[in-house]
């Protein structure tokens, strides 16, 4: 006998809700912040967590959590060291994909869009905004690189909490804010049978195109 599961008959029967043209607004952005609402309502772990899909230049791809730290009618917006894996695909490659799941509400959303760099004002007003231990772990990480081992990053933790003893923080010139300019959004809610609801919005020059997909 395996000790290992077998993932084929592995199931989960989706019947919580639907989602119906009707219910929908009409502008993605403010669906995408009603179901973040009920997200946090319903006290999901990690509400804002989301897939952030990257490519190279040469198309190789890439994808790792990340957490939404602003929505708006411009985009979405979260916060990474430039030089990491991911800030180099974006510099190469700005387009992206995004998903957010909240399996407690049977709910998916994809976005596709392009990320550019936020002005260094918003960067500065959202990293002052963050606990002084996630400021200083900013500086001491080098995101993606290679070390010898945990005590690398301790001890370079060390130095920089000397370095900023007493002294407000600044933002590393490395770290900074992306925001992802959408072009498409689908809403995702688990149905019975696998006859899953789907509603997708394609940008339409100012507006919005909506339409429902096949599950």
């Amino acid at each position: 006998m395996s000790d290992h599961p077998d993932v084929s008959k592995l199931r989960t029967e989706y019947m919580r809700a639907g989602l119906s043209e009707a219910e929908v607004d009409p502008s993605p952005t403010k669906q995408l912040q009603k179901w973040l609402k009920d997200a946090v309502d319903a006290e999901v772990p990690d509400p804002t967590a989301m897939t952030l899909a990257t490519a190279t230049k040469d198309g190789t791809p890439g994808a790792r959590i990340v957490l939404l730290k602003g929505i708006d009618d411009r985009g979405l917006t979260f916060f990474t060291n430039y030089e990491s894996a991911k800030g180099r695909d974006l510099e190469a490659n700005p387009r992206v994909a995004l998903v957010f799941f909240w399996a407690a509400l049977e709910r998916q959303v994809r976005v596709l869009g392009s990320a550019v760099r936020v002005s260094p004002a918003e960067t500065e007003e959202y990293f002052h905004s963050r606990p002084r231990a996630s400021q200083l772990g900013a500086w001491a990480s080098h995101q993606s690189e290679v070390i010898a081992s945990r005590t690398t990053i301790e001890a370079a933790l060390r130095d920089v909490e000397k370095r900023f003893d007493g002294a407000v923080v600044d933002v590393p010139p490395f770290w900074g804010g992306y925001l992802v300019t959408p072009i498409a959004f689908e809403f995702w809610q688990g149905r019975e049978s696998r006859l899953h609801d789907r509603i997708r919005f394609d940008r339409s020059g100012s507006g919005w195109t909506s339409a429902r997909l096949s599950p």
